[in-house]
C-alpha cells in the first residue's frame, strides 16, 4: 500500500511539474513575429546567403517570403562580421561568408528580451540575451539562425541594427564592441568544456550585475564578486578567465546600465540567480524535499 501511494506522490508531482511547462511544439517566437505589425519586424540576413540557404533561413526565422516587402530588411556583409568581431575573433574563425541571420520584432514595454536559437553551435539564448542586455535593448523577440550549424556570432550586431532601426534609439559604438565582446568571451568559454553554457550564462549574469549596482571599478572588487558567484555555481575560473571577465567588465562598468533594467529584461535568467546565497546543493535537493514531504503526508494519513 506504502508503494501504492509513494507512485501517486510521484505522479501527483510530476503532472503538477508538466502543468506549470509551455505546451510543446508551440512556436512562441514565431507567433510573435505573425502576430506583429510589420512596422515592429526587422529581418536581417547574412549577405552570402546561397538562393536555397536563405529559403532555409526564412523558414526557421518563422516569416513567409511574401511578408518581407512588408518587413524592413537589411543584411550583415562580411566585412561586417570582421570589422566588430576582428579584435575578438580569428579571421579563420571569422570566415568569408556572411551567414548569420536574425529576426527582432520589437514588444511592449515590459514584455523582456526573448531570445532562440536555430542551427547555432557558438551562443545560446542566454548569451545573446546577455549581450543585448549589455548594448541596451529592451522588449524584444529575436530569433537567430542559419542555414545549417554556424557559430552565429556575427548575428548580434544584426540583432542591434536592427534594433536601433525599428526604434531609432542609437546604439553607441561602445555599447556595441562591449556587447560583442561579451559575447565572444561566453561563448569561448562554454566552448572550452571547463563550465556548461548555463552556469557561464548565470556567472556572466551575477558578476555583470554586481558591477553595475555596486559600480565596481577596479580588479580586487571584480575578482571578488567572480569568486562569489563561481562559488555560488559551485565552478571553477581559471586565471586566465578571471582576467578576461575583469577586463570585460570594466568596459560595462562605463556604460550606462540600470541593475532592474536588466532584470526586467531577461526574468528568466534572473530568476535563477535568485537564490544565489542558498548553498547549491540545497537547490539541487529542492524536488527531493517535497517529494519526501508529501510522501510523509500521505504515510500519516494512510499509514
Amino acid at each position: 500500500m506504502r508503494r501504492l501511494y509513494k507512485g501517486m506522490t510521484a505522479a501527483l508531482l510530476a503532472l503538477t511539474m508538466v502543468a506549470t511547462l509551455p505546451a510543446a511544439g508551440l512556436d512562441v517566437h514565431a507567433d510573435a513575429v505573425t502576430d506583429a505589425a510589420p512596422e515592429d519586424v526587422y529581418v536581417s540576413f547574412g549577405a552570402d546567403l546561397k538562393d536555397d540557404e536563405k529559403e532555409k533561413v526564412i523558414s526557421l526565422l518563422g516569416i513567409n517570403e511574401e511578408d518581407l516587402e512588408d518587413y524592413t530588411v537589411g543584411e550583415i556583409t562580411n566585412a561586417d562580421e570582421h570589422e566588430y568581431l576582428g579584435d575578438y575573433l580569428d579571421a579563420s574563425v571569422i570566415g568569408s561568408r556572411a551567414l548569420s541571420s536574425v529576426v527582432v520584432v520589437v514588444g511592449q514595454e515590459g514584455d523582456g528580451i526573448d531570445v532562440e536559437t536555430k542551427n547555432i553551435s557558438y551562443c545560446t539564448p542566454g548569451m545573446y540575451t546577455n549581450a543585448l542586455i549589455t548594448a541596451g535593448i529592451k522588449d524584444a523577440d529575436v530569433i537567430v539562425a542559419g542555414p545549417f550549424e554556424i557559430t552565429g556570432t556575427a548575428a548580434l550586431v544584426g540583432a542591434m541594427r536592427a534594433y536601433s532601426a525599428l526604434t531609432g534609439e542609437t546604439i553607441s559604438s561602445a555599447s556595441m564592441d562591449t556587447a560583442v565582446n561579451e559575447l565572444v568571451v561566453t561563448s569561448q568559454m562554454a566552448q572550452e568544456g571547463n563550465i556548461s553554457a548555463e552556469d557561464v550564462e548565470q556567472l556572466m549574469a551575477f558578476v555583470k550585475a554586481k558591477v553595475v549596482e555596486e559600480n565596481l571599478d577596479n580588479e580586487e572588487a571584480i575578482s571578488k564578486a567572480i569568486d562569489q558567484g563561481a562559488d555560488e555555481l559551485g565552478i571553477t575560473v581559471t586565471d586566465d578567465e578571471k582576467a578576461t571577465i575583469i577586463s570585460l567588465m570594466k568596459k560595462i562598468n562605463s556604460l550606462d546600465l540600470d541593475v532592474d533594467s536588466m532584470k526586467e529584461q531577461a526574468k528568466d535568467l534572473f530568476n535563477k540567480l535568485e537564490d544565489m546565497g542558498i548553498d547549491k546543493e540545497q537547490a539541487k535537493g529542492f524536488f527531493q524535499k517535497i517529494v519526501d514531504a508529501l510522501t510523509e503526508f500521505f504515510h500519516n494519513i494512510f499509514g
